[in-house]
């Protein structure tokens, strides 16, 4: 059958334009169910099943299917998860609805119906000559789709009635409406918690129902303002009124945030309970910008929750923050509120309940344990079994009339302080892809043995005569770039960069590519990774092993002595790498002048090129910028941390970055040159001036001036902040830099302007990444492009599709992030572990100056931390004082800025489980004139209140005995009275 709508479309010049659209329809569409004898089918047409195998309900005395409806699914797909749940009937009115409206929880659903044992079955309503139905005029969407179920639910009950199967059609709807319709049409109906709380034995799956409002008796007053409406939303926006954009939390105070809105240079600043309105981190809002004597300015206090302001009520949390914001004299910043909400961008969060000692209780409060995230409200029947274990929450809304947002269970993890446990709620908070590789990925990889064959040898270079090495850190298997240096005869050397071949195994389209597009990158724990590329290639045939043949792309340069490039060529080759060794073994190896062999006078040409590259660079403004880095020693049993040290880099490092960042640029401009379009690249745009705030400040506080006109004059700034007595200072300054920089991003040439190319940080017009393909997939693409771009491989259209490359890159860009906040989120789990019944005294550097804390650097752990200066737990009298003016706490005569060295005590609190944490205390601030004290003195012993007054009347003692007396033993009396 074939239905006809004729459409007439008059344009601006008066033409009339005639659209026809057929809709095919047909009477051959199987039901999908086994109990049917009407339509024709084949056995993998039968999904449904006639048996009595649903789940069984007190409220359902018979066999029956389930036919849901949208938002069930939207709202339920946790439950709809669990394999109670079967024999269900999927509309193809409702799938289409679902894709349109959540990518997530459509890919679930896809692969609940991709499991035949889970029984749901897809019918094709809208092409069925039975249950298509036209729209009525005036009728919107939602309301036909919803008539469109309804008439789908009843043709199936009347379809399996005429066969005697006795199956019943229940359709499952929590739309009041749509219920009541479907009951006076005799459709069996029947809403999500009725069905589920009917259902034997699963008690576990009511916890798992999406909650839309709780009966909030105790919470009847309204917390938060109305939002407005979408079309007040659209209305304000487009006359101005309001701005838009997405909503970033605040790390250290959970009460402000900001909003960054296109096309203004300064974040919009959001403060206070009743302005933030219920938004969540991650959400995009519509703001309306305060009047200009409303703004205000970060409070410089840290306040990350409740507890840690140590008051019960939000209101009185309130008037803290209000206390610390009035009192501020510095540079107000655009302020606004939240007036609406335009997308929600939630997620499932991880985390634990809060300890409840109420006897039955089955309203729970949720800590999620990313600390911008609020605690959020869900009911439980098993807080005995899960306040000991990690689990996983949704959230599913946040009424006016609630202080927090209204959740439900998803899963529980596993026990709380169990690594492995700890380790899976990293990725499940950084959004990391880590399940298994499915068969179909592992059916692309090539098959064992596999050699390299004659083909290759005819269509590659053989470079395997060559001397080439890796140089990498130790333990490193996916090794994914080597080098090579010779003379050549007319005094110039050549240098090659080669890197592995991933192109070769990874071929356009394959279920290998796909998941490595999606994974985009490897993401590196401090005792995992988690692949981008299955380990037969990452650490096996990509991987560019010593004494063995290896596929490789080969970049190569004529070099003169003063590291001018000469010429440039690319090749695919094939390579044997003669050593492959790490930075110390390289470094070793460069150092020993009786070492005269090939490998070692190639890495001595290496890096006398490398530190020529690399002086040339600094000349034209790249930034030398810090981080702080540690290693783990890792116990190779428990794979528990029993060391850990800050990172020391060799030259041999310097030697192998410079290198590579030379073949990275050669690669961009080539495909470039190549494809102006399409060329995937990588840029770092210039950070604006209001981001260098806190380092300009910083420096000035200590007598240093930074320039930030350009990247050149910050680097000249940068150079010259030296301070006699304080070795680490430079490196704190480049550590704030570094804080001040934008994100570095890949996107398409073809999507921005060339002058937007450059990369701020490198100071190079054009940068990309080509030489970690194993553990990058941009590299990966650059490959392809570049094997175009000198015939070593054809083009397909996706490579040319901008529109479907910057989606990639957008992806691209978003994993790369969440890689490192999960590797610095590894890095913090096993300090924590390594800090377990430890109390240390180290040396440390303020890096801030907060109002009611100070943020400390440990060099020796390359770590961070805060030092709380009013802690209302502790018996201490000491009293600090902050200097608006200049940033800094006063005790006494002790001032604390930034940079001070001081010595604090490190243990590990574990009171909270769910949020374990470094205490720093102050055991002695920097005096001048007095030694840090050693490890064995009592100063270490000492806690803050005793540390303090034991300085000050050191410090006391001091100003009374002249130093001079103090060396030629005079005043003997006070010096006995100083020793005291």
């Amino acid at each position: 059958m074939l239905t006809t709508k004729v459409f007439f479309r008059k344009t601006k010049g008066g033409n009339v334009f005639k659209t026809v659209r057929e809709h095919y329809l047909r009477d051959d569409i199987h039901c999908g169910s086994k109990a049917c004898t009407k339509c024709f089918h084949r056995t993998r047409n039968v999904i449904l099943d006639d048996e009595d195998s649903s789940a069984k309900s007190s409220k359902i005395t018979h066999p029956y299917y389930l036919l849901m409806d949208t938002n069930i699914i939207l709202d339920q797909i946790d439950i709809l998860e669990e394999d109670l749940i079967s024999n269900v009937i999927i509309l193809q009115t409702v799938l289409e609805e679902v894709k349109h409206k959540s990518s997530t929880v459509y890919k679930k659903l896809r692969d609940i119906i991709n499991n035949t044992r889970r029984k749901f079955y897809v019918f094709v309503n809208e092409h069925h000559k039975e249950t298509y139905i036209e729209r009525k005029p005036g009728e919107s969407v939602n309301v036909r789709n919803d008539r469109a179920i309804r008439v789908a639910t009843k043709w199936y009950n009347t379809h399996l009635d005429l066969d005697n199967c006795k199956v019943t059609i229940v359709l499952l709807t929590d739309d009041t409406q749509n219920r009541e319709l479907a009951e006076s049409e005799g459709i069996p109906v029947i809403s999500m918690e009725n069905y589920i709380t009917s259902l034997e034995n699963a008690g576990f799956l009511v916890d798992k129902l999406c909650k839309k409002s709780y009966n909030m008796n105790s919470e009847s007053q309204e917390f938060f303002p109305c939002h407005l409406t979408p079309s007040e939303l659209h209305s304000g926006i487009k006359n101005g009124k309001f701005s838009h954009g997405t909503f970033a939390a605040s790390r250290e105070n959970f009460l402000e945030g900001y909003v960054n809105v296109d096309g203004v240079e300064k974040s919009i600043f959001i403060q206070g309970r009743s302005n933030l309105n219920r938004v969540v981190d991650g959400d995009v809002v519509a703001i309306e910008l305060l009047a200009e004597d409303q703004w205000s300015s970060p409070s410089d206090i840290v306040l990350q929750d409740e507890e840690e302001a140590d008051v019960g009520d939000v209101l009185e949390i309130e008037k803290v923050l209000d206390k610390f914001v009035s009192s501020k004299k510095m540079q107000k910043t655009p302020t606004g509120k939240v007036v609406g909400i335009i997308r929600r961008n939630w997620r499932q969060y991880c985390g634990i309940l809060q300890p409840s000692n109420v006897e039955g209780n089955v309203r729970h409060l949720f800590i999620p344990a990313e600390r911008k995230i609020p605690k959020i409200r869900i009911e439980t029947r098993q807080y005995g079994v899960l306040s000991k274990q990690r689990i996983i929450v949704a959230i599913d809304s946040w009424p006016r009339n609630s202080r927090y947002p209204l959740g439900h269970f998803v899963r529980a993890l596993g026990k709380i302080g169990d690594k492995a446990t700890e380790n899976e709620v990293i990725l499940l908070e950084h959004d990391v892809p880590h399940s298994r590789f499915s068969d179909a990925v592992l059916s692309s990889l090539p098959k064992m043995p596999w050699r390299i064959t004659d083909v290759d040898l005819a269509q590659r270079e053989d470079l395997r005569h060559l001397v080439i090495c890796s140089v990498d850190p130790p333990g490193c298997t996916d090794i994914d770039d080597a080098l090579h240096c010779i003379d050549l005869p007319n005094g110039n050397l050549e240098v090659g960069v080669h890197i592995a071949d991933v192109t070769h195994f990874v071929r356009p389209g394959t279920a290998l590519d796909k998941e490595a597009a999606l994974r985009a990158t490897t993401v590196y724990l401090v005792d995992t990774r988690i692949q981008m590329l299955p380990e037969l290639l990452s650490t096996n045939l990509c991987s560019l092993r010593g004494n063995e043949d290896r596929l490789a792309f080969s970049c190569i340069w004529e070099m003169d002595r003063d590291a001018n490039i000469v010429n440039t060529r690319y090749c695919k080759s094939i390579i044997n790498s003669r050593a492959a060794m790490t930075y110390d073994e390289a470094q070793l190896k460069i150092d020993d002048a009786s070492q005269q062999d090939a490998l070692a006078k190639s890495l001595r040409n290496l890096n006398s090129l490398a530190k020529k590259l690399r002086k040339r660079r600094l000349e034209n403004g790249a930034l030398v910028l810090a981080s702080p880095e540690i290693r783990f020693q890792v116990d190779s049993e428990t794979h528990d941390p029993i060391d850990v040290k800050a990172k020391k880099l060799q030259e041999t490092n310097s030697m192998i970055e410079e290198f590579m960042l030379l073949a990275n640029i050669s690669v961009a401009k080539k495909i470039v040159k190549e494809f102006p379009e399409c060329a995937v690249l990588r840029r770092h745009p210039e950070p604006p001036p209001a981001n260098f705030e806190p380092l300009i400040k910083a420096a000035k506080n200590q007598g240093f001036t930074i320039n930030v006109n350009s990247g050149k004059e910050l680097a000249e700034s940068l150079d010259i902040c030296h301070k006699e007595g304080n070795p680490y200072f430079n490196t704190m300054l480049r550590i704030l830099a570094t804080r001040c920089m934008m994100q570095a991003v890949y996107f398409i040439s073809g999507m921005v302007q060339p002058n937007e190319y450059f990369h701020y940080g490198l100071a190079c017009s054009i940068y990309t990444h080509f030489t970690s393909p194993i553990r990058r997939y941009a590299d990966v693409m650059v490959h392809r492009l570049l094997a175009v771009s000198i015939g070593a491989d054809a083009t397909y259209p996706e490579l040319l599709d901008k529109k479907k490359c910057h989606a990639l890159c957008h992806n691209l860009n978003h994993r790369h992030r969440m890689a490192q906040y999960a590797g610095r989120a590894s890095v913090a789990l096993n300090t924590h572990l390594f800090f377990r019944e430890k109390i240390q005294d180290e040396e440390g550097y303020i890096l801030f100056v907060r109002k009611n804390a100070l943020q400390i650097l440990i060099p020796k752990y390359g770590l961070e931390g805060t030092l709380y200066l009013t802690d209302k737990k502790s018996a201490s009298t000491v009293t600090f004082k902050y200097n608006n003016s200049d940033h800094s706490q006063t005790w006494g005569d002790i001032v604390f800025r930034t940079f001070d060295l001081v010595i604090v005590q490190i243990s590990l609190d574990r009171s909270n489980v769910q949020h374990e944490k470094l205490i720093f205390k102050l055991v002695k601030p920097y005096i001048p004139g007095f030694s840090v004290p050693s490890e064995s003195s009592e100063g270490y012993k000492l806690g803050l209140e005793e540390s303090a007054r034991e300085v000050q009347k050191r410090k006391i003692d001091t100003e009374k005995v002249p130093d001079e007396n103090v060396k030629s033993g005079k005043n003997k009396k006070k010096k006995k009275k100083r020793k005291q």
